[in-house]
């Protein structure tokens, strides 16, 4: 089995390599296209994407943080960073009250405005869209030479690889399981291949009935979903007990056998420093056995 105790202990052994301060190229842009600042590190940061928030800390640099938004809760130690309301969209003014001199947004248009406010007040802004697997990649690299350790952001993202490989390897061979995530129930929400989670499924051994659709997460119909007919669905604790008491889905031959699984949102809800575990932990409801 793969655990948060191994990730840590290969990040442990890695904490005493030689740094490499050296800034980002002037010429590196952001997910927004905006230039990204070189200088010395920063020392306030403010992360208002709970992606980023959890690979700053992975990075060593959760000390520094002075702003998050409601969702950052992970780690721990997140929670007693300033809580900055929400991520898209932010309160400019809650943002500069603590003096960053670093801010991580996620690139969605609702903050492009956002972002030039924060730049326009002088503040470093760079704009991050973490939707897939090599965008984790990308992003620990980066952030791992904005703050000053270039080493440590190689060392988080090739543990991640590592585990995500070994769970490729080990359900490569099997039958892939065709699955349908719910990820929400009215409108019907689910995942396809813009999102991250569609990777995940593949890793562990699975197929996404919805991967041919370009979106993150389209709205489906039940209907349509009876139509695809997946072997097995995913969801979240509440919107597996949804699924199995709602009559609409009772026709499903999943929900007749007993194959709605429940996955851990706080695992997989975010593409970050433990996306190995997540493709671990899906490997396992689909292949239950396969990582022992």
């Amino acid at each position: 089995m793969f655990s948060r105790r191994a990730a840590v202990a290969i990040l442990i052994a890695f904490a005493a390599c030689t740094r490499s301060d050296a800034p980002p190229s002037s010429r590196e842009s952001d997910d927004f296209g905006d230039a990204i600042a070189s200088g010395t590190a920063p020392v306030r940061i403010v992360s208002l994407n709970p992606a980023t928030t959890d690979l700053l800390f992975a990075l060593g640099v959760g000390q520094r943080m002075v702003g998050r938004t409601h969702w950052d809760l992970y780690p721990d130690s997140a929670k007693a960073v300033t809580d900055l309301g929400t991520g898209l969209r932010p309160n400019i003014e809650a943002v500069l009250g603590v003096k960053p001199d670093l801010v991580v947004l996620y690139a969605s248009q609702d903050n492009r405005n956002a972002a030039r406010q924060l730049r326009a007040a002088g503040v470093n802004t760079i704009s991050l869209k973490i939707d897939h697997i090599a965008d984790f990649h990308r992003a620990a690299r980066l952030l791992g030479r904005i703050v000053g350790d270039s080493a440590r952001g190689a060392v988080v993202s090739d543990s991640v690889a590592r585990t995500i490989e070994l769970v490729r390897a080990a359900t490569e061979k099997l039958p892939k399981r065709r699955v349908f995530w719910h990820i929400w129930d009215a409108p019907l929400i689910t995942i396809a291949a813009g999102s991250y989670m569609t990777e995940l499924i593949t890793i562990a051994g699975g197929e996404n009935i919805y991967s041919e659709m370009p979106e993150p997460s389209p709205t489906v119909s039940i209907e349509d979903v009876l139509k695809r007919n997946p072997e097995y669905i995913i969801s979240g604790p509440e919107g597996a007990i949804k699924i199995r008491s709602d009559p609409r889905w009772s026709a499903a031959p999943a929900v007749k056998a007993g194959r709605v699984l429940v996955a851990d949102t706080t695992l997989v809800g975010r593409p970050s420093v433990r996306l190995g575990e997540a493709a671990a932990s899906l490997a396992e409801l689909l292949h239950p056995g396969v990582l022992r």
